[in-house]
């Protein structure tokens, strides 16, 4: 090599992601927020159908964009997907098109037959969410009789020979105990355990501080991990990267650089846990549609900048977590360039306790009267 040559260092992954991405690496899609549940921790406030909904061949003109962009796989939730009439088809033309599904359901409407179908298909994964490991944990959270519907679910799933699904759980201060005996669950489906973080979005702003885990809990946690690093996270957690050793994973948070959501009427997020105004980055229906959305619209050009880590900047840890969870913050009325207010180091306690915050409501509520209540009390830990 000539000494004259210059050398190009490349940027680390993490800071290359922070960029941007010509397409997401994942893209969650709520097709609808109608739901036969009324989970209090619903990041959508879901429940009523909205009437504005995306029409069949809106659905499909949005599929054939994302297949133009060479998106990888969706993640379709809801709401309750397998509510629209036409879910089936939906799944059917995007796998067409070589978009893999990835689909978030409560089970109540896998019965044998859906299971044989779902179990047939190529490039589809499916998520069976649970709140708890038994019916008393669960259903506080769900629902009465959620836990009978979504076991119900996975027993068609395995009989049908589909044994790769998974089981997707909120950790919250009232299941984190139950760690292992979802892991046993997992197993003896021949399934996968998926956990994510719990988000102060929709009906979980007003639960938020009921379910949220206690510092004990979060270094549990973290633990946890740390010794099952086959288990599914989605990149929920790497705030807790601030106690030791990085979890495995991004350390970043995602939105609008290499995820975003579609809501059921077509509004573009940059997160599945931000529907709000604040963070509406334009509509599929516009002209351009997705595509055009996501390469050029103000808000994510705008997120895709350099980071202002604000008060977290002078904190050792700043590398390890990013600065924590963009929604956690902006629904607790936290500011952006604030601390996590699940901070591991306490700064997010500080920071709401020395502050008269004020908590933005999401302008999205689809919920119906009579969501259940939370009956458990916070566990000592």
């Amino acid at each position: 090599m000539s000494s004259n040559t210059k050398v190009t260092k490349t940027p680390p992954l993490v800071e290359q992601l922070k960029g941007g991405l010509d397409a997401p690496i994942c893209l969650t899609w709520e097709l609808t927020y109608a739901c036969n549940l009324s989970c209090v921790h619903c990041l959508s406030s879901s429940g009523r159908r909205d009437p504005n909904e995306l029409s069949t061949e809106e659905a499909k003109a949005v599929i054939d964009s994302l297949a133009d962009l060479q998106v990888f796989y969706i993640n379709i939730g809801g709401g309750e997907p397998m509510i629209r009439r036409d879910f089936n088809e939906l799944v059917d033309y995007a796998i067409s098109k070589n978009v893999g599904v990835k689909f978030s359901t409560n089970g109540t409407y896998i019965d044998a037959e859906a299971a044989e179908r779902f179990a047939a298909m190529d490039l589809l994964d499916i998520q069976i969410s649970m709140d708890g490991v038994d019916a008393e944990v669960n259903d506080a959270v769900r629902g009465e009789g959620s836990w009978a519907a979504s076991v119900a679910a996975m027993d068609h799933l395995a009989a049908a020979g589909m044994k790769d699904f998974k089981i997707s759980v909120v950790v919250t201060t009232h299941n984190v105990t139950q760690l292992d005996d979802y892991k046993m669950l997992a197993d003896s489906y021949g399934a996968q355990l998926r956990l994510t973080r719990l988000r102060p979005s929709g009906r979980g702003v007003d639960t938020y501080d009921e379910l949220r885990l206690t510092q004990p809990q979060q270094r549990e946690l973290y633990n946890w991990l740390m010794d099952h690093p086959d288990t599914l996270t989605g990149d929920s957690f790497f705030h807790l990267s601030a106690l030791g050793e990085p979890l495995p994973g991004l350390n970043l948070c995602g939105a609008g650089r290499i995820v975003c959501l579609i809501d059921p009427v077509g509004d573009v997020y940059a997160c599945p846990f931000v529907i709000h105004e604040k963070f509406k980055a334009g509509n599929v229906r516009d002209s351009g549609g997705f595509g055009e959305v996501w390469k050029h619209s103000e808000l994510f050009t705008e997120m895709r900048e350099a980071d202002n880590p604000g008060a977290c900047g002078s904190c050792g840890s700043y590398d390890a977590c990013q600065g924590g969870c963009m929604a956690a913050k902006f629904f607790t009325g936290m500011p952006l360039d604030g601390p996590d207010p699940d901070c591991v180091k306490g700064h997010g306690d500080e920071f709401r306790d020395a502050n008269n915050l004020v908590v933005p409501k999401s302008d999205v509520d689809h919920s119906r009267p009579g969501a259940v209540a939370i009956t458990l009390k916070r566990r000592n830990s």
